[in-house]
Order: structure tokens, then sequence, then C-alpha cells
């Protein structure tokens, strides 16, 4: 008699736990260190080949006088494309900041998007709150669905006293918003360092071309014109590259940083409301 195996019974499939759903969709530059030698390669490039060209001075000579603005800018010495780097740096990074940010924010407007979902929290339906999220995306979306996720769970828990439960989903939306928060105002910390030290790097350049100027005064004899000039061009230049980066450096700072409270204004207005609407509608 052939022996039968012993049917084994199928491990009961027990269900997975949904992964969270990925809200936040914030892009942005990981690491500024390339942003920065990228810059620097660029600068070098454009000193050297467009602001150098011969055609830019007198004779085909760049140690001649300038004919035009490059040429002048040529004449500012070692100091312009660390300039250069610093300028570029704040650009590079302001437009990684604005489409961060802007991916940040979500698909559509974030105070309507607050509104309508505090309309919804009103109504108790936590369901089309959820849902809303995964249609607006970004921080704002991604904080609010994370603590309306520990909000049903919190509706389904009943070992847990009502204080409890609301420190619960108060520490959720602290949580979740340390979460997005580093992501928003990442990159944003060299840029203001650069508001400083752009205006400091263009004054090194201002002192060390009055410099120049005035070792062509101490000549004897008539003052050398060439060095003269070729002085007091690189101190001009120095200053105003400096005072530009320094100033666009501090508008897109203050620029960021602005939107960046507004998130974390709505993130919290939408945190208060969510908390509030579980207390009065729980015993």
């Amino acid at each position: 008699m052939a022996s039968q195996n012993p049917t084994v019974a199928a491990p009961v499939a027990t269900p997975k736990k949904k992964k969270d759903e990925k809200i936040s969709n914030v892009r942005g530059i990981r690491n500024a260190f390339f942003v920065i030698i990228a810059c620097a390669i660029a600068a070098v490039c454009i000193f050297l080949f467009a602001m150098g060209a011969p055609g830019n001075f007198e004779g085909n000579d760049p140690a001649g006088h300038p004919i035009n603005l490059a040429g002048t800018v040529y004449k500012g010495g070692f100091i312009v494309p660390i300039l250069m780097t610093l300028f570029l740096t704040v650009i590079v990074l302001s437009i990684e900041r604005w489409i961060a940010i802007s991916s940040a924010s979500g698909k559509g407007n974030t105070t309507k998007f607050v509104s309508d979902v505090k309309a919804d929290l009103a109504m108790n339906n936590i369901d089309a709150a959820m849902q809303r999220c995964r249609d607006q995306k970004g921080s704002v979306a991604a904080v609010i669905y994370s603590t309306l996720v520990k909000y049903k769970e919190m509706d389904a828990n009943t070992t847990l006293s009502k204080e409890q439960k609301l420190t619960t989903l108060r520490n959720e939306v602290e949580e979740a918003t340390a979460l997005e928060m580093p992501a928003l105002s990442q990159n944003l910390p060299i840029v203001a360092t650069l508001t400083t030290l752009g205006t400091l790097v263009g004054l090194l350049g201002t002192v060390m071309g009055m410099i120049k100027s005035f070792q062509a005064l101490a000549t004897s004899g008539s003052p050398d014109s060439t060095e003269l000039s070729t002085g007091i061009s690189e101190a001009l230049v120095n200053t105003a590259f400096g005072i530009a980066t320094g100033a666009f450096a501090v508008i897109s700072y203050n620029f960021f940083t602005n939107k960046i409270d507004n998130l974390t204004y709505a993130i919290d207005e939408i945190g208060f409301s969510i908390v509030a609407t579980f207390a009065a509608t729980h015993n």
C-alpha cells in the first residue's frame, strides 16, 4: 500500500500591514558640495575663456586696457572667479529651493487645502480628508495624512484614556512635522552664510585693488596709469560682485524662510484642528 503524505495545512495568510503611502514629494539637492564645485568650474571657465578673451582688450592682448565690460571685470583679478562662484551658488541653490518648496506646497493652493480639510473634520469625514491629502501631496499633506492615520488608530483604540489619545495625536503632529522640516530648510544655511561671505570676499578684493592703486601712485616719477587703472578696476569690480552676491543671498534667504514659515503655520493650524476635533467628538 502506497504511503500517503500527510496533508499539510496551508498557512493562513496574515494580512500585511499597508505600507505608508508616499504623500510628501519634496525634491531637492542633498549635497550642496557638488553644486559649489560645479559653480567654481563654471566661474573659472567664464573668467578665463569669456572675460579673458583677447577680443575684450586693446590689441587683442589681455594685459592691455579693456574695451568692454567683460574685459573690465577680468581686470578684477583672481578674486573675481571666487565671487562668481559664490554668486552662481546662490542662484543655483535659490532655484533648487524654489523647486523644493513648491513641491512641498503640494499640487493645489495650501490655504484652500487647509480650509477643505478643516471642513471635512467638522463633518467628522476623516476618509475624505485623507483622500484630499493623497490628491494634494506635499509636506503639509504628509503631516496631516500621518496624523489622520493616527486619528483612526486612536478612534479604534479602547484601552487608552482620552487624554492619552490626545497626547498621542499631538506627538504625532510634532514628529511628522520634525520629519518634514529638514527637507524644507535644507541648503538655506549655506545661502545664509553667503550673505556675509560674499560681502567679505568682495571687501577683500576691494582692499587688494586699492593696495595696487596706491603702489602705482607710490612709484617714483609719474604714476603708472596702467597699474593705477588696473587696481581701481579690481577694487570696483570686486566691490560690485560682493554687494550683488550678499544682496541676492539676503533676499533669497528671507524669501524662502517666509515660505517655510507659512507652511509651518498651516501645519500647526490643521494639527490643532485635528486634535480639537478628536477632543470634541470623543468622550
